[in-house]
């Protein structure tokens, strides 16, 4: 039967001519390999080069450990014979996936001396975290920053089978005890850039160094080591570090000038499982897709059933509703809030009021005196957002611009107006980004304000006759209050894949995030900014991310038998919905109270984390069960799970069910929805702990039974809840939130629970 597949197989590529090619994804029945083929990746070569017209090369990438297939070069003619074949599952066009773009351990609570972790201290957590390896997905590293330095860094731990790859501009001796893993993949990159793809432009030097700074930014944020002295350009000076400082850094570059490409994603998630990573790291996504589409989340699978830590950034698309990237179940989907520092400065106008805004502005500043301001005055409709060629130098010319936010990037207004001989800017949000201020490094005096103060400025602007602006800048100020805000950027639920499933998971530092900077760009990132640093100021949820991976490598550290599921139930449980202020968090989008869409379970707490008293475990094949309930095909099954002889014959009533941390509770045409969890202990034996719920006046919450004691630990509990919507309950109402707390003296236990009638 196997042989007869793979001559049907054949006859179908040879029948083809060749056209425009394309990267695919081909997802092969495992079990249909011929017996005279030695291995897969022979078969799916031979296969290629039964094609007359198609080069050997064709072949991109032979996956085995997280998918089974491969990627391939193929025309849109081939594709489709190959989805009629009978060992072919699937054939999918590659998807281009986008990046996610030193107070924070303190912030945290990390540089706590005691008690960090139940019954140790910090020194013995550091010293665990040493055979944690953390496998970041991104723009490659510098291997030359401090931020990886391996001094007191024992050998290498014996599982890992990694490597550092050798390139033109790298070589393998930058890696050392901290950096043990350098690789890149960028097949599906030069596909689509110089191979016939829609990205045509000069390819990058295939090697794993960064020329970006995100990936080394990244990396140094998850475990950088203690690098004394740091700042950028004197702002944020202080000693800078990663989460886990002890915990080792692999890095696979799968992100490049054009974006990352899925295939190579995919090939980076594979090697990485491969070589022996505890925790992978990817702060990139694209937009909500079935899982069996979604790339991050099939390798992400593979990952977290050989006991792999998953973490990826939730996306920046907030504070708009069902923007949420990477939403998988098995994924820690990560969205950001800011620290309690920040970069104050001011824009004084001609009628003597200052504003207050934010910058990271380090060249010569404009002086008190006053100069002309200027708003929608150039060459085009677009002036007032100040894009490339709108503005009149003549109209402009020592003059501060006020430029709308939206459209290009922040900084790049600012390397618009200075070219148009600007002598400064004010940057004012608009309705879309709200509240929010994200300090940048800007080429010329620069202030960024939020909408409100905006909105007073145009309205100066506009009605004064002879408007004036000096912009004055405050450095770094500590202990700011409200901390932490949820980011207005930081993508928001509901989840629109799997709607019972409550997503984000958590919130973590996102905003003005000091780490390491590759040397190869300047703090902008844009080609005519030359001045150099070792390190920069980044914000999104691409910040956000690395900082939950490497307090996962120290869960993993103090728990090394912990699944991934347990280390993510830890870090959701107990996250906290309260700010400095002991105020419900808010958010920065208008300043209103946020919900659980924005920051689900909460802020992270990694104090807590380390003995959260209670765990949601999920298993492999409870996953699978909830895969089985989602409508899905078992092919489709298998596209995600890898096994030949999933049936399906298990399956959840409602995907709400899965032992979820979090509870997403739709109602739709039902008045009652009653889920059962199962907790296991991993606090003290002889532990009751007793359930408090909170929730809207819609809704009435009933716990069956409403006491639960552990005799040992590991026993495991379940409980039932079960949410009645109140009669009369309009099927368009608002969403509403609420929360179910297991709690005595030494944890509280906190799950999420939203309550929606329609889905958005």
């Amino acid at each position: 039967m196997a042989a007869m597949a793979s001559s049907t197989f054949f006859f179908f590529l040879l029948c083809l001519t060749v056209t425009a090619k394309k990267t695919y994804i081909v997802h092969m029945k495992h079990q249909d390999k011929p017996l005279s083929f030695e291995t897969h990746n022979d078969w799916y070569r031979s296969s290629l080069q039964s094609l007359t017209s198609t080069p050997a090369e064709s072949l991109l990438y032979s996956y085995n450990a997280a998918f089974n297939g491969f990627a391939a070069s193929l025309d849109p003619e081939q594709a489709e014979a190959l989805g009629k074949s009978d060992s072919v599952l699937g054939v999918y066009e590659d998807t281009v996936y986008n990046l996610h773009t030193t107070r924070t351990p303190q912030f945290l609570g990390l540089d706590a001396e005691s008690g960090l972790w139940a019954g140790h201290n910090t020194q013995q957590l550091e010293q665990a975290s040493r055979d944690v390896i953390i496998g970041v997905l991104d723009t490659g590293v510098w291997p030359e920053s401090k931020s990886f330095d391996d001094s007191g860094m024992p050998e290498v731990p014996a599982k890992w089978r990694g490597e550092c790859e050798s390139a033109p501009d790298f070589n393998p001796k930058f890696c050392n005890r901290k950096l043990i893993g350098a690789r890149s993949f960028s097949k599906g990159y030069r596909m689509a850039s110089g191979g016939g793809g829609i990205y045509k432009k000069p390819g990058e030097i295939q090697s794993p160094r960064d020329k970006d700074g995100h990936g080394t930014h990244t990396a140094s944020t998850a475990a950088g080591s203690h690098v004394a002295n740091a700042s950028l350009l004197g702002y944020a000076s202080g000693t800078a570090r990663g989460m886990a400082t002890h915990a080792r850094v692999a890095t696979y570059k799968v992100c490049w000038e054009t974006g990352c490409f899925g295939s190579d994603i995919l090939a980076g998630m594979e090697r990485a499982i491969e070589d022996g990573v505890d925790v992978l790291s990817l702060s990139l996504g694209g937009g909500s897709a079935p899982y069996f589409r979604d790339t991050i989340a099939i390798g992400a699978f593979t990952a977290m059933e050989k006991g792999i830590f998953v973490s990826c950034s939730a996306g920046n698309s907030g504070p708009t509703k069902a923007t949420l990237a990477n939403v998988a179940p098995w994924i820690m989907t990560v969205g950001a809030g800011t620290l309690d520092r920040d970069f104050p400065a001011y824009a004084v106008l001609g009628n003597k009021i200052r504003y207050n805004g934010v910058s990271l502005y380090s060249g010569r500043g404009m002086g008190k005196k006053p100069v002309g301001l200027v708003y929608s005055k150039g060459n085009s409709s677009g002036s007032n957002l100040c894009l490339t060629g709108s503005l009149d130098p003549a109209l402009v010319r020592g003059k501060v611009v006020l430029c709308d936010r939206g459209t290009t990037a922040r900084v790049e207004k600012g390397a618009v107006v200075r070219d148009a001989g600007g002598f400064g800017m004010i940057l004012a949000n608009t309705e879309t980004s709200g509240e929010e201020l994200v300090a940048d490094s800007h080429l010329l005096p620069a202030v960024a304000v939020g909408r409100k103060v905006g909105d007073l400025i145009r309205e100066y602007a506009r009605s004064d006759p002879n408007p004036t602006a000096a912009l004055v800048f405050g450095g770094t100020v500590l202990d700011i209050k409200p901390s932490p805000v949820v980011a207005a950027f930081s993508s928001r639920g509901p989840n629109m894949v799997t709607p019972q499933i409550l997503k984000p998971d958590v919130i973590g530092p996102g905003v003005n995030i000091l780490a390491a900077w590759s040397e190869a760009i300047g703090p902008t990132g844009l080609a005519k900014d030359s001045r150099k640093t070792m390190f920069n100021i980044m914000s999104g949820t691409s910040m956000s991310c690395p900082h939950i991976s490497g307090l996962a490598a120290l869960i993993k550290a103090a728990h090394p038998e912990w699944s991934p599921s347990a280390i993510k139930s830890a870090l959701m449980t107990t996250a906290y919905t309260q700010d400095n202020t002991n105020s419900t968090l808010r958010d920065a989008a208008d300043g209103s109270l946020s919900n659980r869409w924005a920051h689900g379970a909460g802020h992270v707490d990694p104090q807590k984390a380390l003995s959260p008293g209670l765990i949601y475990d999920i298993s492999t094949d409870e996953y699978i069960t909830f895969l089985c309930s989602l409508g899905y095909t078992v092919d489709h099954v298998k596209t995600i799970v890898k096994r030949p002889n999933v049936t399906c014959s298990k399956k959840f009533k409602d995907p709400g069910e899965l032992n979820y941390p979090s509870f997403s509770v739709m109602f739709g045409g039902k008045r009652v929805v009653r889920y059962t969890r199962e907790l296991t202990n991993v606090g003290p034996a002889r532990s009751m702990y007793k359930v408090t719920v909170n929730g809207p006046s819609t809704v009435g919450i009933s716990v069956r039974p409403k006491t639960l004691i552990f005799r040992t630990v590991g026993e495991k509990k379940r409980y039932t809840v079960t949410f009645v919507a109140k009669r009369g309950t309009s099927p368009m109402a608002k969403p509403e939130f609420g929360s179910i707390v297991w709690g005595n003296a030494q944890n509280q236990v906190k799950s999420p629970v939203s309550f929606s009638w329609s889905l958005m």
